[in-house]
């Protein structure tokens, strides 16, 4: 009975070696010809909008660490019969992004990275739908298009407003700086910003004493050199707050048209803690 168990058992292996075998083979003679994966690259044309000259992005700015990755994918590539290659696409003034995605589709891409704008990665992944095309998010941090603008075709590797402010606020909490002056820029984009972190001080138990809007008023960067007088308009804007007892100056400079000068502007010697996120 034990001899009769134990060749029964060496039979079991050996057909399962045999089917191993089988796959083994079928797989490898099915890749005997390179896969390509073709993937798209869509981005804006016109430079992100700075307070300086010398902060203006690379013109190759996030495409440049797609272009590293191909690299290093085709060099692990080649072992695996695989072939990766990148099309960047970059979209001037008021070009369409739905004409730009279906130009890849009929070109064989299959994947498309996005950095543009909410609206337009919606249409250009409602136009992809069809051609079964995958979006990857890199750009758009926009809170709905993970409620109710989410797509299935779309994966998001940009975090959003409110990941961003529940992460500052978790973190300035830990330190029991609790006691906030939030202040806030003037364009749309900060006031939603803003209301990520209204949102995340009283779900992680900050207060917010006082709160500010810093207006945006724009300048002749070729004549004061893209300060747009901060320097000067920092003390004044925060001397007002300095009677007020907080713990963190929470800054927004969502456009980037508000940086750091708070930190050495400012006539309060508190911490500073902000989100240079577009």
């Amino acid at each position: 009975m034990i001899r009769r168990k134990a060749t029964s058992d060496r039979c079991a292996s050996l057909i399962r070696l045999l089917l191993a075998g089988t796959f083994l083979f079928a797989w490898m003679s099915a890749s005997t010809d390179a896969a390509e994966i073709h993937i798209g690259y869509l981005r804006r044309a016109e430079p992100k909008s700075t307070l300086s000259l010398i902060e203006v992005p690379a013109a190759n700015d996030g495409v440049a660490g797609a272009r590293l990755a191909i690299d290093d994918n085709n060099t692990t590539g080649r072992f695996l019969d695989q072939q990766f290659s990148l099309e960047d696409i970059r979209l001037e003034g008021g070009a369409d992004a739905v004409a730009a995605t279906m130009a890849l589709a009929e070109r064989g891409v299959s994947l498309v990275i996005v950095d543009l704008p909410a609206d337009a990665l919606l249409k250009a992944a409602d136009a992809g739908a069809a051609r079964k095309l995958l979006f990857f998010n890199v750009g758009a941090i926009d809170d709905r298009l993970r409620e109710e603008d989410c797509r299935a075709d779309v994966i998001h590797t940009a975090p959003t407003r409110s990941m961003l402010a529940d992460a500052l606020a978790q973190y300035l909490v830990w330190k029991q700086w609790r006691r906030w002056l939030l202040v806030v820029g003037s364009h749309a984009e900060d006031k939603l910003y803003g209301d990520a972190l209204r949102r995340s001080a009283k779900r992680f138990g900050a207060r917010i004493v006082q709160e500010k809007v810093f207006e945006d008023t724009g300048g002749a960067r070729r004549t004061d050199s893209g300060v747009v007088q901060i320097q000067r308009q920092l003390p004044v804007f925060t001397q007002g707050a300095a009677e007020r007892s907080f713990q963190c100056l929470r800054r927004k400079d969502f456009c980037i048209r508000f940086p750091n000068w708070i930190r050495s502007g400012s006539t309060v010697p508190k911490a500073d803690a902000g989100s240079n996120s577009r």
